[in-house]
């Protein structure tokens, strides 16, 4: 049975409103996403070929990934169409003092 913990991956004032950031917690590439003050977690490399989100362009909650142009609703992970067949990865996230949290198996 895995454990689930949470990781301090970064500062809270470090991710502005609008952006995102790659990070590396518990062995996994994560991307953290700030929409309207609101943080969130998902996988960092897309479902349908090896290309990194976080090198793609946000619109609102939506992540394009820049090699093929699939989108990802980032709040739920789920994959919004041609070519993506493949929902995301999402994790839960927190803020403790001044820090973004997230937890991973």
């Amino acid at each position: 049975m895995s454990q689930e913990k949470w990781l301090s991956v970064a500062a809270r004032d470090a991710l502005e409103e609008g952006a995102m950031m790659p990070i590396e917690a518990g062995g996994l590439s994560i991307a953290l996403y700030n929409i309207a003050g609101e943080i969130y977690a998902t996988d960092n490399i897309c479902t349908h070929a090896f290309a990194t989100l976080t090198d793609g362009c946000l619109d609102g909650d939506v992540i394009e990934c820049r090699l093929h142009g699939g989108t990802f609703e980032v709040k739920t992970g789920k994959g919004l169409g041609d070519p993506i067949s493949e929902d995301l990865k999402t994790y839960p996230v927190r803020i403790v003092g001044d820090m973004i949290e997230v937890r991973v198996a």
